[in-house]
């Protein structure tokens, strides 16, 4: 089956997807230089030679892109398979990673995500390999207050491009299903509650916008349309996070590596470190494994 990776790299977000069926997406590149040899190896060990590999990129912050140069040269993605928001933003601070990544946005063979695109092998099969079953929710670029915001982040206006992220969903047959929103601010996602009320937002585990920081705290109107099982809230300063009390969580900090491996309407969740969390229950002896989330799906 699927596994769904969360890896632990400081004040910043990288996962990768595992999917059972010929593919494979990152999404986000964070690498500290302390773990650059580890997580490349891994990410080349954990694809297959005939996977589709994909990169998704929620937006050209620091902590989003940093080691996107090695990331590309050394496992070899195509740039047809690098995938962003359409944006022209360009920065101050002209890194090799920032640099790349204008590279790759701005070829043309790269891929713009925007709500409801489809494209084959991302959510479209055939007889001979299935879709990664991944869906993009946002951003709906018609929308005026996405519109404005993209503006006002090119023009410079807004310093900050957290809030042209997209919403991924992944939806692992017959197990769970997970839920990305890059770095959406608060605010932002309050002056579109009543659009995002009308998206497939429910999922089974929700990885918090904005590393699980106060800035990107979820509306609860929102939160409560998610319906998550669990939500996890990544790594940042403690006085700075939000631990949503009343769901269940799993706390980056702590917990370290996080990878979740779907099985039949369950999933079993293993970290590197140490997670607390009532809603698992613990049946396996393995190393790492830190409990069982039952789905309880028809």
């Amino acid at each position: 089956m699927s596994i769904v990776k969360s890896f632990s790299v400081g004040n910043g977000d990288m996962f990768y997807i595992r999917h059972n069926s010929q593919n494979f997406t990152i999404i986000d590149c964070c690498i500290p230089e302390d773990r650059k040899d580890e997580i490349i190896s891994e990410i080349k060990s954990a694809h297959f030679d005939n996977d589709i590999i994909r990169f998704i990129s929620t937006h050209p912050d620091k902590d989003h892109i940093t080691g996107l140069t090695s990331l590309f040269d050394e496992i070899g993605i195509p740039v047809s398979n690098f995938y962003c928001v359409r944006n022209n933003i360009e920065d101050d601070y002209s890194s090799r990673d920032f640099t790349k990544y204008v590279e790759l946005r701005d070829s043309e063979n790269s891929y713009i995500l925007k709500k409801d695109c489809t494209r084959k092998w991302l959510n479209i099969g055939d007889s001979e390999r299935s879709c990664a079953g991944i869906s993009i929710l946002w951003p709906d670029i018609e929308n005026k207050i996405f519109a404005n915001t993209l503006s006002d982040i090119e023009n410079g206006t807004n310093q900050s491009p957290n809030n042209i992220s997209p919403i991924i969903k992944y939806s692992a047959k017959d197990s769970a299903s997970f839920l990305w929103m890059g770095d959406v601010e608060s605010d932002f996602m309050e002056s579109l509650k009543e659009d995002w009320l009308k998206l497939d937002l429910e999922s089974d585990i929700l990885f918090a916008p904005h590393h699980g920081r106060n800035s990107g705290k979820i509306p609860e109107e929102i939160l409560k349309h998610i319906n998550p099982k669990i939500i996890v809230i990544g790594e940042a300063p403690s006085e700075k996070l939000n631990y949503y009390g009343g769901y269940n969580t799993i706390t980056q900090n702590t917990a370290k590596d996080i990878w979740f491996d779907c099985n039949y309407n369950s999933v079993d969740v293993y970290a590197t470190g140490s997670i607390s969390c009532d809603i698992l229950n613990y049946c396996k002896l393995k190393i790492n494994y830190q409990g069982t989330l039952t789905l309880n799906k028809e």
